[in-house]
């Protein structure tokens, strides 16, 4: 491993377990871990791969409305094109220029691999309908979601309606606000502005603008169970909170059909307070199933990558749980995750899970 990588991961964890510690220890908030970090087998989310071939588009939104820093094109040697195309499962005919665009000041928050291809391939989502199956969101907290959606609309994003605000109960049934905006981002891609007020800690540490994130990315799914339990069994995430919600319907940031229920469960790595993932199943209206996979090589958000401590205990755990290993690991030295050992797998929905490994 990488002497710099290995600091900068220990540093985003420290950051984060450190955030832990000061805003949770009287918020009152149900997200608050209860486990230990020791315990964690997956990291929080590091990198969210999306290939595109709007290069300007997507520095409209990620780097000129979100505020994010982008390094590119990056320098990939033969060898690792040769392990991503393994890892990835790109096609030869196909080749990519590769970007990363980061938060700077906050190594918790999670990096965009953006893939550049050099030819359109199909999309895995075919519109930005919220009930569309697959890879829905990036979400990025910040303190004034108010000026950040007038912002971003006047730079030429839309968006699924406008800014909802609504109220969610903390433990001791008292209520806090969140105003949230999702935005229609690239690549039938959603960026969601999202603020929590009342002395509320944001989801994810903001820098000196009031922006953040990304700090968490969400999915439309069926088989909550199935896909749920991939993520605790094989990576040793865990649920954080599990409720089913009514929507606000078409007053909602979502824009669902009025009086719409779904699960909502969110996961975290153990002892985390950012890197969670959101999943979204449907109770009482049909999902929308998009006509391609939701994976690399299709344009969109198309893979997350988590660090693990154990890769083989990663492999093993898929083993058990009938998991589809796409590769088994791989010694890259790789720009965006380090000098380590890389392995890929499908979740239950087909979407593509790369993990890799960083030693305490």
């Amino acid at each position: 491993m990488n002497i710099r990588f290995l600091i900068l991961i220990m540093g985003a964890l420290l950051a984060s377990f450190t955030l832990a510690k000061h805003a949770y220890a009287d918020s009152n908030d149900a997200l608050a871990p209860k486990s230990s970090a020791k315990d964690a087998l997956a990291m929080p989310l590091h990198t969210v791969t999306i290939a595109t071939v709007s290069l300007e588009q997507s520095l409209l939104f990620y780097r000129d409305g979100m505020g994010m820093q982008v390094e590119g094109p990056l320098t990939i040697s033969p060898a690792l094109e040769k392990a991503h195309r393994a890892l990835w499962q790109m096609p030869d005919d196909l080749s990519w220029q590769t970007y990363r665009l980061y938060r700077e000041g906050i190594d918790s928050a999670i990096q965009i691999r953006l893939l550049v291809l050099s030819k359109p391939m199909p999309t895995i989502h075919d519109s930005w309908n919220s009930r569309e199956l697959g890879p829905f969101s990036l979400g990025f907290p910040n303190t004034d979601t108010i000026a950040l959606d007038k912002h971003l609309r006047t730079i030429g994003f839309g968006a699924l309606n406008t800014l909802e605000s609504y109220p969610i109960p903390r433990a001791d049934g008292s209520k806090y606000q969140i105003d949230e905006t999702i935005f229609n981002a690239p690549d039938f891609n959603h960026g969601v502005a999202i603020t929590r007020g009342n002395g509320m800690a944001q989801l994810g540490p903001t820098d000196a603008n009031g922006k953040g994130g990304p700090a968490y990315s969400a999915q439309v799914i069926t088989d909550s169970e199935s896909q749920l339990t991939f993520y605790t069994d094989v990576l040793g995430l865990e649920i954080r909170s599990d409720r089913v919600f009514k929507s606000a319907g078409d007053k909602g940031a979502m824009n669902l059909p009025n009086g719409t229920e779904f699960r909502f469960a969110i996961v975290y790595s153990k002892g985390a307070t950012t890197g969670h993932m959101l999943f979204v199943d449907f109770h009482n209206v049909e999902p929308i199933k998009p006509k391609n996979a939701p994976s690399l090589p299709n344009i969109g958000l198309g893979m997350w990558s988590f660090p693990v401590r154990s890769i083989q205990q990663v492999m093993d755990n898929a083993k058990a749980h009938g998991a589809t290993i796409v590769s088994q690991p791989k010694q890259v030295n790789d720009p965006l995750v380090g000098e380590s050992m890389v392995a890929t797998l499908r979740a239950p929905n087909g979407f593509l899970i790369e993990v890799f490994e960083v030693q305490p």
